[in-house]
């Protein structure tokens, strides 16, 4: 199989289908994360659309030496912002599946367990929430998107011990105000 670089150069060569192939691969996960900065349906799919429009555009200035994931990341960081910046907010993740429902496991959970797991749940959507931006965008691109620390640093042009420190920081957090409640 492939590299995402390699692909990028067939298709720099002339060939089609590594483009296809490109976006088949990161379309769902591309959507997924610009949905958690923007939370609606209909803008994620356009913004998601503009990303990879934006990355065909630009692709003959991907340098082929870096990370194919990281750049398309960085794109659609930039495109959601400046989407978010336009309407002038900026919400972020509520840490919901992708679908925005709770899932469960095992269907027999008797009710207390699950409004027990709801509950938490709950607080921690509430917690995130009160998160500096800086602190929610590193739980975002780690679980959500599902990036490295060196991506994230890459990403942001912020130190990998930095986002270490904020990915930590920002779960000790939300431990320590869990343990409060």
């Amino acid at each position: 199989m492939q590299s995402d670089e390699q692909l990028v150069s067939s298709y720099l060569n002339g060939e089609e289908y590594p483009l296809e192939v490109l976006i088949s691969k990161y379309a769902r996960h591309i959507f997924n994360f610009i949905y958690q900065y923007v939370r609606n349906f209909q803008n994620s799919q356009d913004l998601t659309q503009d990303v990879f429009v934006k990355a065909w555009k630009n692709l003959k200035k991907f340098d082929l030496n870096k990370s194919f994931k990281v750049w398309l990341f960085q794109i659609a960081r930039n495109t959601a912002i400046d989407f978010l910046r336009k309407k002038k907010e900026i919400p972020f993740s509520d840490l919901e599946n992708e679908d925005g429902e709770l899932e469960f496991e095992d269907s027999r959970q008797n009710l207390e367990d699950i409004l027990e797991k709801r509950e938490t749940r709950e607080k921690i959507k509430e917690l995130f929430e009160t998160l500096p931006a800086k602190f929610k965008s590193v739980l975002l691109m780690y679980y959500q998107a599902e990036l490295n620390f060196r991506e994230i640093a890459e990403i942001t042009g912020e130190p990998v011990d930095t986002i270490k420190s904020r990915h930590r920081r920002a779960l000790l957090t939300i431990k320590a105000r869990l343990i409060e409640e």
